[in-house]
């Protein structure tokens, strides 16, 4: 798949997902296979592009080509400036975020409740477009409700726009994350447009990625709250469709090497006040359905320093590993 002059090495994306993707964990996607990650949503309001959670969210350092930044926003001019001012702190891909359906978000007539007014979405896209010489992709979802589904009016805008690449959710923003995906939507979407088309939602397994690819005719896939404490996925989906095998789940012993050494990352990208907060939730993801792990997610919750985690998690790892043999 290709975005103007960026080829991906493969058909796989990380999803933006706030607090999730920030450049510790996008640079390990990455590393595990996928073909790009794009970063968490950077607001379109410069009054908070100065505070230290924007600029943590701009850093590119060390990230791989190419660099894909999402901008969230309800007002055109804004979001072509939020575009500029991306492209010249490193973005080399600028996504727009049409899809979010937090309330939040929504509420700042932002994210996917834009799609209420297809005579925006046209300004915001072409301003945006218009504003910058890299390539502008969206991301949207079916509709704002089951009634009022009109993502392929919205393709068909954004085509014309000039937009390079074209994710779909398949949901609406009142369905939120509940119910099925609505893959139908998206092939029907990519049947009447000739940009790339992504397809999200609900893709969990490799089996799973390649029934949406070949089901949607998609271009590629995205792939969000599945990749949280398994970053692996991204390789697995690639062996998947490279040869039809199932490759296995990492052992004990890898699941804890990836996971020490992305903490050791957020303890160096956040300092470690803040580091060992946000390793907690990945802790817990990493840890889910390992036996005893609720007690170990519950306890490693209330450890306040960077040694402490680390220890406490080897510790817990070794257990793991012990019962292991002993089952052996």
């Amino acid at each position: 798949m290709q975005i103007g002059p960026y080829l991906l090495a493969n058909p796989l994306i990380l999803a933006p997902m706030a607090g999730v993707t920030d450049l510790p964990y996008r640079r390990l996607c990455r590393r595990m296979g996928a073909g790009m990650a794009v970063s968490e949503m950077v607001s379109s309001n410069a009054l908070l592009w100065k505070n230290e959670k924007t600029l943590r969210r701009i850093s590119h350092e060390g990230e791989e080509t190419p660099r894909s930044v999402q901008i969230a926003g309800g007002d055109p001019k804004m979001m072509a400036e939020a575009a500029r001012f991306n492209l010249e702190h490193g973005a080399q891909i600028i996504d727009i975020n049409m899809g979010c359906p937090a309330k939040k978000v929504c509420k700042a007539q932002a994210g996917s409740a834009l799609l209420k007014d297809e005579a925006l979405v046209e300004r915001i896209l072409n301003a945006v477009v218009n504003a910058v010489d890299i390539p502008v992709t969206l991301k949207i979802r079916t509709g704002w409700d089951l009634d009022n589904r009109n993502a392929e009016t919205i393709a068909q805008i954004a085509e014309q726009a000039g937009i390079q690449a074209l994710t779909i959710h398949g949901r609406t923003r009142a369905c939120r994350f509940s119910g099925d995906a609505e893959y139908e939507t998206i092939a029907a979407i990519k049947r009447r447009i000739t940009i790339p088309v992504i397809a999200n939602g609900d893709i969990s397994t490799p089996q799973k990625a390649k029934f949406v690819l070949e089901q949607t005719g998609a271009d590629a896939v995205m792939i969000g709250r599945a990749a949280m404490g398994r970053p692996w996925i991204f390789r697995e989906i690639n062996h998947y469709l490279e040869t039809g095998e199932i490759r296995p789940s990492p052992e004990i012993t890898e699941i804890r090497q990836l996971m020490l050494g992305h903490l050791a990352t957020l303890y160096d990208f956040y300092g470690e006040y803040s580091g060992v907060r946000f390793a907690r939730k990945h802790i817990s993801w990493y840890t889910k359905g390992q036996p005893e792990g609720a007690s170990f997610r519950k306890m490693i919750n209330q450890v306040d320093s960077a040694e402490e985690q680390l220890a406490k998690t080897n510790l817990f790892f070794d257990h793991l590993q012990t019962m292991k043999e002993i089952a052996a």
